[in-house]
């Protein structure tokens, strides 16, 4: 019996407990892309003081008037030692980033002021009407010291990454990493690089699934290539396995129905079967020794499809799908969803290369993969849900 898309995900999903959390360096995180297994709470407020958005003079009267000019405020400069009561009628001159004087009602830009530049202490400069608050950073406009910074679950994006930075954060705990095992070959593979005899091809999906993982945050624990033995395959997966205790084994081909299936024949605590989708119909999952093996088809734009729709989001991260109008009009194909590899072209999406699983040179441009429903026609201008690559 046959599986939709999603009915493989949840399947996939179900066999996967949470993993535990482990505290690391944000640095570490971010690079990472890692999601954090705890909520982070701000230590303190951002900014941690009043300070001024704009070069200007602070000003602490907002009618126009002709006044004149204090000491200036370098940003890191403590303004209550040159202001030690206050600002009085004095304007000011104060840096983007410095902390305001007390009294600060305003900061007046500097090119609004006549003259439009700044002057010498003790001479006079023209402000116009201001408005209360214009211009000044309140402290803890940003987070309050106590709030929430990021939610568990919450992915440690370079933003985050900053944000936990300005707050003295060094470290977070964050969903420990997915370990995965990598079974890629066939006795008609050959290593990469090498010299392929008249039948031969190269190993692609070890490389590809290897660079696919380190690109979703997984980790990958070892590699194995394997020929047509059942018995080196399992007698390999054993020592593999309690060398490096993956929390999945991910295999590319042999799941098929040919005489050489030796994926198959090596993983039989599990289900094999054909999900309804173009390229990358036939797929696996199993287990081995309790670790759960994710089996994806051989031809290399299916294990690339594969690994994005089944792989990445359960183990790793991976952006959401979203939906964007189509360059051009395209047609499914019936009984299956059919993935296009596609590029982003000004807002739409438009398919690249032929829909054939082993076009892989043809996909060498893709940046998404459209997802056409069964059997189903979709003009240009129609919404189709992409997943970004």
């Amino acid at each position: 019996m046959s599986r939709t898309p999603e009915q493989h995900a949840a399947a996939i999903r179900a066999l996967f407990p949470l993993r535990p959390a482990a505290p690391m360096n944000v640095a570490e995180a971010a690079r990472l892309r890692a999601r954090l297994a705890a909520d982070v709470h701000a230590r303190e407020d951002q900014p941690g003081f009043d300070n001024s958005q704009m070069d200007g003079y602070a000003v602490a009267s907002l009618e126009p008037r002709l006044a004149t000019s204090g000491p200036t405020i370098p940003a890191g400069t403590d303004p209550a030692s040159l202001y030690p009561v206050g600002l009085g009628a004095l304007a000011a001159p104060i840096m983007t980033g410095a902390r305001l004087p007390a009294g600060t009602l305003a900061v007046v830009p500097v090119e609004r002021c006549s003259p439009a530049e700044f002057v010498a202490e003790g001479e006079q400069v023209g402000l116009p009407q201001a408005s209360a608050g214009q211009f000044c950073r309140r402290a803890g406009s940003d987070i309050g010291a106590g709030e929430v910074l990021a939610r568990a679950g919450a992915e440690v994006t370079a933003a985050l990454y900053g944000a936990l930075v300005a707050q003295g954060i060094e470290a977070v705990e964050v969903v420990r990493q997915a370990r995965i095992l990598i079974i890629t070959g066939g006795a008609e593979v050959g290593a990469p690089g090498s010299r392929v005899g008249a039948a031969s091809v190269r190993d692609t999906n070890g490389p590809l699934i290897e660079l696919l993982a380190q690109r979703h945050g997984i980790a990958v624990a070892g590699r194995i290539s394997t020929d047509d033995d059942p018995a080196a395959l399992n007698r390999a997966v054993e020592e593999a396995v309690e060398r490096f205790a993956p929390d999945a084994v991910v295999t590319s081909g042999g799941i098929s129905h040919g005489k050489f299936e030796v994926v198959r024949q090596v993983f039989t605590d599990g289900w094999y079967g054909h999900v309804d989708q173009q390229p990358g119909g036939p797929q696996g999952l199993s287990t081995f020794r309790g670790v759960p093996v994710i089996s994806l088809p051989g031809n290399p734009v299916s294990t690339l499809v594969s690994f994005r729709l089944y792989v990445a989001p359960v183990l790793g991260h991976a952006p959401e799908p979203v939906l964007v109008p189509l360059a051009e009009s395209v047609t499914g194909i019936e009984g299956r969803a059919q993935f296009f590899r596609g590029r982003f072209d000004n807002g739409r999406a438009t398919p690249v290369g032929g829909a054939g699983s082993h076009l892989l040179a043809q996909a060498a441009p893709a940046q998404c993969l459209i997802r056409v429903p069964a059997g189903a026609t979709l003009s240009a201008g129609d919404l189709a849900r992409v997943y970004p690559l």
